[in-house]
């Protein structure tokens, strides 16, 4: 797939283990990795802070491979899911922070043309995740309200 903003093709990928069953080694149940997750989610962590948790302290490399659902579904089921994709969220908190930013430095002219892209990355995103359903569609991104939707 190619790249949004820049040019390439964007060639390089992480290596997901061909074997998509759970290690032998691995010596935790479906329902416990279920339990962290949701204990990890009331915390306020992400999905994606979940990942890298259960990756570095319990060795799960893939939670799918041990519950065969991925973490987003199973916070779903537990209604703990949020209610903006993770891969928005973030690119909204970057435009929080590049405001804030220029807010301080004015004339930071390569500050401002990546929030100009950075606003439209998340403005093609956003209408992605309204096509899929994710997002309810008449759902919309401003910089005025984004510091609210982050805090």
């Amino acid at each position: 797939m190619g790249r949004l903003h820049a040019p390439g093709k964007d060639i390089s990928k992480s290596a997901h283990p061909y074997k998509r069953t759970h290690p032998s080694w691995l010596k935790i149940s479906a329902e416990d990795v279920e339990d962290h997750v949701c204990k990890l989610s009331k915390k306020g962590m992400t999905p994606s802070q979940i990942g890298i948790i259960l990756c570095d302290s319990n060795g799960i490399a893939q939670i799918k491979s041990v519950t065969r659902q991925k973490n987003i579904h199973i916070l779903k089921a537990d209604g703990l899911a949020p209610e903006i994709p993770d891969d928005l969220y973030m690119l909204i908190k970057k435009a929080v922070q590049i405001c804030k930013h220029l807010e301080h430095n004015s004339k930071d002219k390569d500050s401002k043309f990546c929030l100009i892209l950075t606003e439209s990355h998340t403005h093609h995103l956003a209408r992605h995740y309204c096509i899929t359903c994710k997002i309810p569609a008449n759902w919309k991104y401003e910089s005025a309200t984004a510091s609210t939707m982050v805090a």
